[in-house]
């Protein structure tokens, strides 16, 4: 008895395209498009949609990673001559790069924005050698000038920025000056995370601790509903974290009745009565300044498109989820005021003297390191005052 075999839709079209490559070269080799009519379909001229694709490793109504991702993106499929072609659940393995040639090959785009961090290598290196022409942006911060092919790009925010904000809302909050942070690896972006959060709350009370659990992984909601519930248990009773959905830490926050304060999106639906505030990316904003700088004719190969792009607050990058029921008029007063001094960019979180929680000094006294120094992407210790080690 013979098998059948089913292909995909794509599969199909990618197989028909490879069959037809030699006699379509053949027949209109002599009339290939000009460098002018490629530059006007790279931006979207003339009749041309400008054709950007997005992969998330996860769904886009996660309240997390990935819907402020699906966001950003909704955000700018309402522009004119824009058109966004998107995959939802890609996980972090070939399967990324398959996705990435059918966008490409299928569906025409020239803008890539693979938006999980294990897309980055081999996928997005690999692909991004075998299509020049296409632009390949990753979320965060890991080019290399020199290393990684020309057409690949980096961008991240300075989110830590509304995590020490978040920070000094849970420190004025906390009953038990005691606040969990459940995380998913030890990164460094992680790290920042963890000790600005840290920084904002011990800034209103020095004597409160972050005690730290590392799933493993980004998205393990039974590993993330234990931490939550171990920390309840222990007497925490402020909890955020740095996985890429935060649903389940603030939904079994809420039914522990403890306090929370969310990452990546809003999820204040999810505790209505314990939901703080929360650190929020806005790449609505972020993705609408790409758009604009390729419509102008900048690419990353011609240098008109910087290939690493970075900002905080006062760049729009990221916001603060609107404050819950549960935050005093005293801690929003706190809050607004250091908010304010990093809108202004006077701001500085990692300023010494400052100890990690071994007692040794990160940073000497009299240094103050700027969120734009590459020193801060390389972190690899929890600032005092947070209970747990970076090998967890």
């Amino acid at each position: 008895m013979s098998k059948r075999i089913y292909l995909s839709r794509r599969q199909v079209v990618r197989g028909l395209l490879a069959t037809t490559a030699f006699g379509v070269t053949t027949k209109l080799g002599g009339c290939a498009s000009s460098t002018q009519e490629t530059q006007a379909t790279t931006a979207g001229g003339g009749d041309n949609p400008l054709v950007i694709g997005f992969i998330y490793v996860g769904p886009k109504d996660d309240y997390g990673y990935n819907q402020a991702h699906a966001e950003g993106a909704a955000g700018i499929a309402k522009l004119p001559g824009v058109r966004v072609v998107d995959e939802a659940n890609v996980p972090e393995t070939t399967a990324v790069e398959e996705s990435m040639r059918n966008m490409i090959e299928e569906d025409g785009a020239t803008v890539l924005f693979p938006t999980s961090f294990g897309y980055y290598d081999p996928h997005i290196l690999k692909i991004a050698q075998e299509y020049p022409e296409v632009q390949f942006f990753h979320c965060g911060g890991l080019y290399q000038e020199g290393v990684h092919p020309n057409n690949v790009g980096s961008y991240f925010g300075y989110i830590d920025e509304a995590q020490y904000v978040a920070g000094v809302v849970a420190g004025h909050t906390s009953r038990t000056q005691r606040l969990g942070f459940i995380a998913a690896k030890p990164i460094p972006q992680v790290l920042r995370n963890i000790n600005s959060f840290t920084l904002g709350a011990r800034s209103v009370n020095p004597e409160i601790t972050t005690q730290v659990i590392f799933t493993g992984d980004w998205a393990l909601p039974v590993r993330e509903a234990e931490a939550t519930n171990s920390m309840a248990d222990q007497g925490i009773d402020v909890v955020t974290c740095h996985v890429d959905s935060p649903k389940v830490v603030m939904e079994t926050a809420e039914k522990r009745g403890i306090f929370c304060s969310g990452y990546h999106a809003n999820q204040a639906e999810l505790a209505p009565q314990g939901y703080l505030t929360g650190a929020e990316w806005d790449w609505t904003q972020v993705y609408t300044n790409y758009v604009e700088m390729i419509r102008e004719g900048k690419t990353l190969m011609n240098g008109g498109i910087p290939h690493l792009v970075r900002g905080g607050l006062r760049d729009g990058f990221l916001k603060l989820s609107p404050y819950g029921a549960a935050v005093s008029a005293d801690a929003r007063q706190s809050a607004d005021a250091v908010k304010a001094e990093f809108m202004d960019g006077e701001m500085i979180v990692y300023r010494g003297e400052l100890k990690d929680n071994t007692g040794r000094v990160v940073i000497p006294a009299g240094k103050a390191i700027q969120q734009q120094d590459r020193e801060l992407e390389r972190m690899n210790w929890l600032v005092s005052g947070v209970v747990g080690n970076v090998s967890s």
